[in-house]
């Protein structure tokens, strides 16, 4: 039985407090409160969770409301209504909303949180903000052995944001989208996703979007302006397994791992910075699939190699079932900057024979700046049967005696800065109008200045216009209620 919590007042029953505009609140202090307040409330209406702890609460939030007029969820006070022991939350139904709750001082048996009651009551239009997961797991590997996941997305067009992911310790994905038949089109943005500690294993990412067996099916989601902090469970931050999504404007602070695109086909991973701090085996961008567009990154002090490079073309399996390894092709890589960086571009990684694997095919690799370290090369090109286009591409501070392809060209590359955090080539230097390719798709620089007129090698476009992106700081994502410096 669940108890209530310990710090509530008597139980509020169904007791309303009127709104403006008949909308209501009710109070609500038990999960069966919160049913049988679900049972009659209407769009525009709150249920107000107690303040305290909710022990081995399993709340179900059901309701329809409308767009602009959602049922809500709430904690009384934002961060002091405590979700704790196996807690979890489903949310079903459309136009909900569930703000201000933390979970903490236990784990749940599969998911914390999910946007569903069942497998016939999804959600769609529904909305998780201002929450917090913190250290929900369990103390060592036996406790929970199969693993769970804080956050499952269901159903069609939900939203996660500004919420705060911290400390998970055991197997499974801190956040995943469950891909069914039609495009989902969630997006998952401003969330704080502060560390996470080494699994050991696959199954420590931080982001999953599908899986294998989903892999060749459209999921149209947006991950966009999330801060990444110390995400270190594997070597897949990110790990795409479906169609057709979008990264972009992300920060990536220190993580060991990379944004991989493992699965599927036709992303775009667009304008994110990534920050390696010098930290061993922090990675970029993994490329696998085909027609994926990776444009406008700004990589810097990344300290891994072959697969965990700045950026890096994985080989090919002949043939290869759901869950292997498909062949890179028609990938466009194009303005991006990497600078300092232990290995910036690797070209045919390979997980086994090579003689037996699949290199990368019409491909193209244009305006990319590169800083080298010093003594390091710009390209290791693993595997010669790669077939990619260069054009356009500076380097600056490669070894003496260096070849590269026709389309790479060595360059005096100044930078000025960082006073942001990002270095950026001066406005007088070989950068400044010396792409030779048009990439039509690409129509912004990271900072979302437009591109107009002569574009600029690298992700930065000189302009005088005001800039709409930056990377984040802690202050910029997460809960209002627990911001960090």
């Amino acid at each position: 039985m669940t108890a209530a919590p310990r710090t509530c007042a008597p139980l509020f029953a169904l007791a309303i407090t009127s709104l403006c505009a008949g909308a209501t609140e009710i109070p609500v202090a038990t999960p069966a409160d919160i049913a049988r307040a679900c049972d009659r409330a209407k769009p525009g209406d709150a249920l107000v969770m107690a303040e305290g702890v909710w022990r081995d609460a399993d709340i179900v939030f059901r309701g329809r409301a409308e767009a602009g007029m959602p049922i809500t969820l709430r904690a009384q006070t934002p961060g002091k209504t405590i979700l704790s022991g196996r807690s979890r939350l489903r949310i079903a139904g459309e136009h909900l909303v569930v703000s201000g709750l933390l979970f903490r001082d236990g784990w749940p048996n599969d998911s914390a949180i999910e946007f569903r009651a069942d497998s016939k009551a999804m959600a769609s239009n529904c909305r998780l903000t201002g929450c917090a997961i913190a250290d929900y797991s369990p103390p060592t590997d036996d406790a929970a052995a199969k693993g769970s996941k804080w956050v499952s997305l269901y159903g069609l067009s939900n939203r996660v944001d500004h919420c705060y992911f911290t400390g998970k310790k055991d197997l499974g994905t801190t956040l995943v989208v469950w891909v069914g038949d039609l495009p989902n089109g969630h997006r998952i943005d401003h969330n704080h996703f502060g560390p996470r500690p080494p699994l050991g294993r696959n199954g420590g990412e931080t982001i999953r979007v599908g899986t294998s067996e989903v892999s060749m099916s459209e999921s149209a989601t947006l991950v966009e302006e999330n801060y990444f902090d110390g995400c270190d469970g594997e070597i897949e931050v990110i790990s795409n397994k479906s169609c057709g999504n979008t990264y972009r404007h992300n920060t990536f602070v220190a993580c060991t791992g990379t944004l991989t695109l493992r699965h599927g086909n036709r992303c775009s991973v667009e304008g994110n910075w990534f920050f390696g701090n010098g930290k061993r085996e922090s990675g970029g961008i993994r490329i696998i699939g085909e027609d994926h567009r990776i444009s406008n990154n700004y990589l810097v002090g990344l300290e891994g190699d072959g697969a965990r490079s700045a950026i890096s073309f994985q080989m090919g399996l002949p043939d290869s079932p759901l869950h292997g390894y498909f062949q890179v092709k028609r990938a466009a890589v194009a303005f991006n900057t990497i600078i300092d960086s232990k290995s910036p571009l690797a070209i045919g990684v390979a997980n086994g024979d090579s003689s037996n694997l699949l290199a990368p095919v019409d491909c193209e690799i244009a305006n990319n700046l590169i800083v080298c370290r010093q003594g390091r090369p710009p390209i290791a090109l693993m595997d010669p049967r790669s077939q990619i286009r260069w054009a356009g591409n500076l380097v600056a501070v490669a070894p003496e005696g260096t070849r590269l392809p026709d389309g790479v060209r060595h360059a005096d590359l100044p930078m000025r800065g960082p006073a942001d955090g990002v270095s950026r080539p001066a406005a007088d230097g070989p950068a400044r109008a010396a792409a030779t390719t048009d990439a039509p798709w690409v129509t912004d620089d990271i900072d979302g200045q437009r591109r107009n007129g002569p574009r600029d090698v690298g992700c930065d476009q000189t302009s005088d216009a005001p800039a709409l992106h930056r990377p984040l700081a802690p202050k910029d994502v997460g809960p209002d209620w627990m911001k960090r410096d």
